[in-house]
């Protein structure tokens, strides 16, 4: 097993995980959606501006597949160099030649490629209204038992990532909804937690359930429930990482109710979320589920390039399934993280080619 992998939680079941998942087929797969909740200033520094968050989903997904976006003329980078973190998940993919499938679960904006399609609309703000309606949820864990039962008869590991601007807010108020004391990562080094938390209190003082359908549907957004419905029957075939932060903490809360083959359910992500002093994730996961987590200690803080190191000084910490999306590939093709800071490298460099 790679050195690069910490275990978190029940160690042994982790480290049982882990061995059985050694040079074993991966299939990587991204849910991408959108809640208007990410418009609220301050929330989120993913995407440029307001304008272009509803495009940060398909992008990520075009750049997955072809190294560029085809739904809006830009590179996946902020004005100051911070790539997408799909930059670090496409290295890993490609570096243990790893499948992904796209799975549109309310994306405001589809992307121009093959792609699962639920039907399902984008999540509202939810410091002004209901996240979307109970049936909703309800199409959306259906549709995703479908396409968990599909995937996860075809590897044997379904990793889910996830790609949603403002998602750790929806997240927030979901897990404070369900009873969990949460403390969700952010995108950037100061974490507007205070106000998060004050948006999903707010948000929660309109609803009078702790059903979890019911509190979705207020509070949450359509990535959380689909993923559960996926969870729920890939986890009876096949080995699941959730691929995610403080998100994915979300999604096991709320699978509560819709079930999963616990043995085969571990989450993935990356140091820079579990080194958040801002945030709980391994604190959060223990109240939901005894599971194990798993970190990928990457080690962009050695790179060359400012934008890379800047996922070790607090920006952006995770997102597009890089972590589990990395702990794959350490485990298929045993590469460690210093290859793939390398691989990396020269995958930014690409992309930084391509703007000149």
């Amino acid at each position: 097993m790679s050195k690069d992998i910490e275990i978190f939680g029940d160690h042994t079941r982790g480290q049982k995980f882990l061995d059985e998942l050694e040079k074993k087929q991966f299939m990587f797969s991204l849910v991408i959606s959108y809640t208007d909740t990410c418009t609220i200033p301050g929330i989120t520094i993913a995407g440029k501006n307001p304008e272009l968050l509803a495009y940060t989903p398909p992008a990520d997904a075009e750049f997955l597949n072809f190294g560029y976006c085809r739904c809006i003329d830009a590179i996946p980078m902020s004005p100051d160099g911070k790539p997408t973190p799909g930059l670090l998940t496409k290295a890993a993919l490609e570096a243990a030649s790893i499948p992904n499938v796209i799975i549109n679960a309310g994306s405001k904006i589809a992307p121009k490629l093959p792609y699962f399609e639920t039907g399902l609309g984008y999540g509202k703000n939810i410091a002004v209204e209901s996240a979307m309606p109970l049936d909703s949820v309800t199409q959306a864990v259906e549709y995703g038992r479908m396409i968990g039962r599909t995937l996860g008869s075809s590897t044997d590991c379904l990793v889910i990532g996830e790609t949603i601007p403002g998602g750790t807010t929806t997240a927030q108020a979901v897990l404070t909804g369900l009873g969990i004391k949460a403390k969700v990562s952010s995108s950037m080094p100061g974490n507007p937690i205070s106000l998060k938390n004050q948006i999903a209190n707010d948000a929660l003082k309109k609803v009078t359930s702790t059903n979890p359908f019911d509190v979705a549907a207020a509070v949450g957004d359509p990535m959380i429930p689909t993923v559960a419905g996926m969870l729920s029957t890939a986890s009876s075939l096949t080995k699941v990482i959730l691929a995610g932060g403080t998100q994915m903490a979300a999604v096991l809360a709320f699978s509560k109710i819709t079930g999963y083959e616990k043995k085969n359910v571990a989450i993935g992500t990356t140091s820079y979320v579990i080194d958040d002093t801002t945030a709980n994730l391994v604190d959060m996961v223990k109240q939901i589920d005894d599971i194990p987590i798993f970190a990928a200690k990457l080690a962009l803080k050695d790179s060359k390039i400012d934008g890379l190191r800047s996922f070790a000084d607090g920006f952006v910490k995770e997102g597009v399934g890089a972590g589990g999306a990395s702990i794959a590939a350490m485990l298929k093709v045993g590469i460690d993280a210093k290859h793939l800071l390398e691989l990396s490298e020269t995958e930014y460099q690409t992309i930084s080619q391509s703007q000149t």
